[in-house]
């Protein structure tokens, strides 16, 4: 059993690894971790998590209501959506939030993340859809979020940035990890003419990977299943299920329904890769370029 102070000392370093890592900026983000059902570790408010020692740490019950701060210290004000987490997700250990530079312009964009492009991101996260708008520091956050949480270990929050949970810390910090490769990866195979997207038997394959590892957490490879039987990806297009319709999002048919594109999608392609090969001729053109 790990000691109070050493899961303070981790909750430093995973503060550290999100500054350098450029996840958060200033004094953004918040880390939070179990220790029992009604006693929770978590980051200070109004400091940089690239810059805290474990006396910056707070305790706080289930409720939020702080246990014990040092002098100067209190709990981030947005402790209600990792308890929101805590209450629904027994199976939870520890919750982190970030402003990672592609994901939340994904999250600001309205995109959500349910292309099927990398083994790694099909296996560990699967979906990750985009929770409504909330004011921080209110109940809005989490009350939004909840509908996902039965469903997800990620999620986007919509112009915020974006939330991961998992057993431990440091698998909520890997989590978080993974989203933020798999979103940078994202934009930028569009640039360079939209990603190559897993068929679906390529996709069944790696689910049934992952139920081999008997891997943690709530993912489409558990949930998600087809009326046919088959997996699917994305839980909106795909399956047609109404309870993933409701998600923001989920409106756009990435992977399911009719495999040939439309004419209108082939338009739209060949405008997009037009535009970035004529954006790319003018910066080369500036450099000296050709």
């Amino acid at each position: 059993m790990v000691n109070e102070y050493e899961i303070k000392k981790q909750i430093c370093d995973i503060g550290r690894r999100i500054y350098n890592r450029n996840m958060v900026a200033a004094n953004d983000g918040n880390i939070s971790v179990k220790l029992n059902d009604n006693e929770f570790l978590c980051t200070p408010t109004g400091v940089s998590k690239g810059f805290m020692t474990p006396e910056f740490i707070c305790k706080v019950d289930a409720k939020g209501n702080v246990i014990q701060a040092n002098p100067g210290f209190k709990p981030s004000s947005e402790i209600k959506m990792h308890m929101r987490v805590y209450e629904k997700r027994p199976d939870v250990g520890s919750v982190v939030h970030a402003h990672p530079i592609y994901a939340t312009s994904f999250a600001i964009a309205g995109i959500p993340l349910t292309q099927p492009i990398m083994p790694e991101a099909v296996i560990a996260l699967g979906c990750v859809p985009i929770a409504e708008y909330g004011t921080p520091s209110t109940m809005e956050i989490p009350d939004n979020l909840e509908k996902y949480l039965p469903y997800f270990d990620a999620v986007l929050l919509e112009n915020h940035g974006a939330l991961t949970w998992s057993t431990d810390l440091n698998a909520a910090y890997m989590k978080m990890e993974s989203v933020e490769f798999y979103a940078q990866l994202l934009y930028q195979s569009k640039l360079l003419g939209g990603p190559k997207e897993f068929d679906k038997e390529n996709i069944k394959k790696l689910y049934e990977i992952r139920r081999k590892f008997g891997m943690p957490g709530k993912h489409p490879a558990n949930l998600c299943q087809n009326k046919d039987g088959l997996n699917c990806h994305n839980c909106g297009g795909a399956c047609h299920n109404e309870d993933y319709k409701q998600f923001p999002g989920y409106q756009y048919d990435f992977v399911g329904g009719s495999d040939a594109p439309t004419a209108d999608t082939a338009n739209n392609a060949n405008a997009d890769a037009e535009l970035v090969a004529k954006i790319t001729k003018q910066v080369m053109a500036q450099l000296g370029l050709k």
